[in-house]
This record gives structure tokens, sequence and C-alpha cells, in this order.
């Protein structure tokens, strides 16, 4: 692990007028990450000032472990932390953003995908055993993986609405109610809904219907030769998943989101308080 990293993770936050040469991300390592990922890059000016001193803050509360030999280097904790950040870049003030993710400290980042055993039971009661081939997961107030393979390739994939790192920040966001429904926790007032209540069951309402329409779309492309959707068709597994492709897609795609599913944009708009990136603004 480089010295950057291992000093930021170990330094106390600055007092007001304290230098602050090893809390600054190094400008070599933040605009190798913005041109590895554009579509972070597509932001203001303002907003990447506000999304490298919020990178920061969330390296000094993580922790990383490689697995299967990987070593965390600079490079791989600040990109995976860069992407992690986005969707939270708007919500509040930064340190009150970061609460989104305080459930959990761990990071664990594969070379590549994880073949992970699972069990279930069915409706007789019969257990049955079988592997899942996971690019990440998010624990309900646990650790989160990450296959770095996926991750290195986001600046590419962006252009199917991939993004394994937000997708798995998102199930977080998703979980601060206490289940990935689909619906994280919004407050009276919402897109001008009279009570929190209110505001979930409009939301769901709208999510909902984005996803039935979506598995239709799901079903016909695999079982009557219909067109492949260019949203990810592991959306379709649960209302959950949608919402975590969906922001993923929202993120690093929203033109083609915006076409397909242009309801979801002034929700998801009002929810990270998202404001247009710098393409989309007049000079």
């Amino acid at each position: 692990m480089h010295a950057w990293l291992n000093a930021l993770w170990t330094r106390r936050p600055l007092q007001s007028g304290q230098p602050g040469a090893i809390d600054t991300i190094p400008d070599r390592l933040w605009q190798q990450t913005l041109t590895l990922y554009p579509f972070l890059a597509l932001r203001t000016p303002q907003e990447l000032a506000r999304l490298r001193l919020l990178v920061r803050d969330f390296l000094r509360q993580k922790e990383f472990h490689g697995a299967q030999g990987l070593v965390i280097s600079d490079d791989i904790a600040l990109a995976i932390a860069a992407q992690a950040c986005l969707p939270i870049l708007n919500m509040a003030p930064r340190r009150k953003a970061l609460s989104w993710y305080d459930d959990f400290v761990g990071i664990v980042v594969h070379p590549d995908e994880v073949l992970a055993r699972r069990e279930v039971q069915d409706s007789a009661g019969v257990v049955h055993q079988y592997q899942e081939v996971l690019t990440g997961e998010a624990m309900e107030g646990g650790p989160i993986t990450l296959s770095w393979k996926d991750v290195v390739h986001a600046g590419q994939s962006a252009v199917q609405g991939h993004n394994v790192v937000i997708h798995e920040f998102a199930h977080k966001i998703d979980m601060r109610n206490g289940v990935a429904d689909g619906c994280p926790p919004l407050p009276a007032g919402f897109m001008g809904a009279p009570s929190a209540s209110a505001a979930r069951n409009a939301w769901r309402a709208t999510l909902q219907a984005q996803f039935e329409a979506f598995c239709d779309q799901v079903s016909i492309a695999g079982r009557f030769g219909g067109t492949p959707t260019w949203l990810d068709p592991y959306g379709s597994e649960s209302v959950g998943e949608f919402f975590a492709v969906a922001c993923e897609a929202y993120f690093v795609n929203r033109a083609c989101f915006a076409t397909d599913f242009a309801p979801l944009i002034p929700m998801f708009d009002a929810f990270f308080n998202a404001f247009p990136i710098a393409a989309n603004r007049p000079d």
C-alpha cells in the first residue's frame, strides 16, 4: 500500500488552519481517476471539488481488504471510493452525506468474480445448495464485496449503464430502512408528499410500474427473441435489484437511462439532489 493512503488512514482530521498536504488526494492520482472514469469527470468543477473532499473523508472511515492475493493500492482504493461517493455527492453536507454508509467499515476486493455458496429452502422444507457467480455483494450491516476486474472496467461499461460499485452502494442506501426493497428512507415533504408514508407510497408506485414494464421487456427478449434490454436484465430479479441497476445507469449514462425510464428521472433527481452534469449546462 502506498504511503499516501497509509498516512491518510492514520492521521486525524485536520483542525482549521493546519497544513494539509497529506490530507489532499495527490493530483496525479485524482486526475488519473477522472481519466479512467469519464462519467466522474463530467461533473462541474464545484462538484468535483466536493467529490474530492468527500472521497478523502470516505477513505478515512473505511478499511479495504484484498482477497486472493490482491494488494490494495492507492489507485484501487481511490477508484472505488470515488465511484462509491458519487450517489451521495449532493445529498447533504459532506459529513452527513457519509452517514448513508455508516453501517459498515470493510470493503473486500477480489481480483475477479466471486463464487458464493448459497442455500435455499423450498416450500416442502428441502434445503438446496448451489453456487452463484458474483461481481459484488452488499450485506446488511456488513461489508461490501467487489470484483476489481469489474471496477477497473467501469469507464468502458458505462456505455451499457453498468457500474458494480454504484450498484452495491445503492443497495446500502436502500437498506437504510432495514430491507433492500427498492425504497430508501424518504422524509415527509419529499416531492410534495404530506407525510413520509405518502412519499414511500408514491415512490413505490412509480418504481413498481417501471419494474413491471422492464420485467415484461426482459421476458419478451428471453422467451420470444425480442430486442434485448439496454438496462442490465439482472434488474428483473426483484424490485430491490431493479433499483440498484437503475442507479447504476442513472449515474453513469443518464442520457440513455432518461430515454428508457423517464418517469424515474424526477424522482431520482429529487432523492439524490442531483445537479445537471457540466456537459448539459450552459457556459
